[in-house]
């Protein structure tokens, strides 16, 4: 069985987790394991890793041989290992080292527990749908890669003026946004920014997006879900030349003559469960429901 592991960081949460996953593996024979090239650099520096390993990263991309994606962190690192794995299909774990954790569902104290049940596929995949960014004129798409599993973002630039965002969906005008900014969020990120911001909660396979504005000026402006088949357009104005698009994590600054265009990514990301967990017990979890005593 071949793993592929990935980090941001090298805190000592993360390498007391990688630490006893190298221990766990051991107990399994014909165990491949790669790493992803920056978090093997951290990781040698800090003596974690005894040998060399086989890499992956930008310039020797992930290969369907691989069984399983480990993503240690918080739901920021299974962001970006969405962006390693792309059209794989290569399921993806995530240990959780960091805080609340919707995606990374796997608490590290968990590890020799629900770790070898990937061994004796004792595991169910939770499909999640990823956005997918295009942007005209194309010479100011800045992005390396064009897929969002958790949001795609507009938002203002270097003033405290509010923007407006034209928008479209399926070239029908919905409405012109006179906000901070405009999220649209797929299921998955909806316990992520679109939440703060007022945003419903979806389950996490269901087939819409979400539009969601920040700070809105129009005081009617509700959140709105949307089928995810719908192709969504945006077009920005401000009183700066250029405001923001951010995918996920990664954040750009663009001209306001470029018009936006998100869609429903033509591939899916799937994330592990294991027999004890659910979307509401993570819910109920995170969230402190069960805390009210009424329950």
């Amino acid at each position: 069985m071949k793993f592929a592991i990935y980090g941001q960081t090298c805190k000592p949460i993360v390498q007391n987790i990688v630490r006893r996953l190298l221990n766990l593996f051991q107990n399994y024979d014909n165990t491949e394991i790669i790493f992803e090239e920056g978090f093997h650099r951290l990781l040698k520096e800090q003596n974690i890793l005894d040998k060399e390993y086989e890499t992956f990263g930008n310039s020797n991309n992930l290969t369907s041989d691989v069984n399983f994606f480990i993503g240690i962190g918080g739901d920021g690192t299974l962001l970006r290992a969405a962006n390693f794995i792309k059209n794989t299909n290569i399921p993806v774990v995530g240990i959780n080292a960091g805080r609340l954790g919707f995606l990374a569902n796997v608490q590290h104290d968990n590890l020799e527990e629900q770790i070898p049940l990937l061994y004796k596929n004792e595991f169910k995949k939770s499909k999640r749908s990823l956005l997918s960014l295009q942007c005209t004129p194309e010479e100011n798409n800045k992005f390396d890669l064009q897929f969002a599993l958790n949001e795609v973002t507009v938002s203002r630039k270097n003033t405290t003026s509010m923007i407006t965002v034209e928008t479209y969906l399926d070239d029908e005008f919905l409405a012109t946004y006179w906000a901070d900014g405009l999220i649209i969020s797929t299921p998955s990120g909806s316990t992520g920014y679109s939440l703060s911001c007022g945003g419903p909660i979806i389950e996490p396979e269901t087939g819409c997006f979400v539009l969601t504005p920040l700070a809105p000026h129009n005081l009617n402006v509700r959140p709105l879900v949307i089928r995810d088949n719908l192709t969504i357009k945006l077009r920005v104005s401000s009183r700066e030349k250029q405001f923001l698009v951010s995918l996920d994590t990664t954040t750009e600054a663009v001209d306001n003559d470029t018009e936006i265009t998100i869609s429903k990514a033509p591939f899916t990301i799937d994330l592990v469960e294991f027999p004890n967990q659910s979307f509401i017990k993570t819910l109920r979890n995170k969230l402190l429901w069960g805390e009210d005593k009424r329950n």
